[in-house]
This record gives structure tokens, sequence and C-alpha cells, in this order.
């Protein structure tokens, strides 16, 4: 069983920063790949990023330039460095660790981009 936390969220305005962290809370610390998803209101969970166990990061288009992710270290946390950020970023981050056929999902964190 894989579980993580994220944390970092918050209010932005628009054109500022945040970083969200994921950490891995259980004994698993290993992964394949971990990724981060939001769900916007109203709208359904999409892929943001993901980072995976050779390092290669994957970024969705809307993300790409201005979102990074990175592994932090000790291992057991994953980090996602927001700029440039903006209102249609607004939505609820969750991460998702996986290794072999465990998986994880926090509970999320809430990111606010105000105008």
């Amino acid at each position: 069983q894989v579980h993580v936390q994220e944390s970092g969220g918050g209010l932005v305005q628009a054109g500022g920063s945040a970083k969200l962290s994921c950490v891995n809370i259980g004994t698993m610390l290993n992964f394949d790949y971990v990724s981060w998803y939001r769900r916007a209101p109203g709208k359904e969970r999409e892929f943001v990023a993901s980072f995976n166990s050779r390092g290669t990061t994957t970024y969705a288009g809307s993300v790409k330039g201005r979102f990074t992710v990175t592994r932090g270290n000790p291992g057991n946390t994953v980090f996602l460095d927001m700029k440039n950020l903006k209102t249609e970023d607004t939505g609820v981050y969750y991460c998702n660790w996986v290794w072999g056929r465990a998986d994880g999902w926090g509970q999320g964190t809430r990111v606010t981009v105000s105008s």
C-alpha cells in the first residue's frame, strides 16, 4: 500500500508562484512514476505532470514551461513547482504514486488563483 499526502496549496494571485509537495508517508518509497493531477471546479480530473524513475518528466500542454516536477532528497517527496499561475490553474491538486501494482492517491491540496 502506498500512502501519500499533498500540501502547499493556498490562495495565490495570478502571475504568482506556489510549490506543492507530495510526501510518501508509507514504507514503499520506490516508484515507477509519480504524477500530479488536478480537478478544476465543475470539471473532470486532468493530468498535470509526472516524474518517472528514470527522471523523465512529462507535462500537460497547458502547464509546460510554467510547472516543474522534481524529486526531493530524501526521495520520499516529489514537488510541483508552479510559476506564472493563471486563474485556470485553480483546482484541487492530487498526487498519484505508483510502484508496480501498488498505487496511492492523496486527499489533494487546493490551489486558488485570483485575478
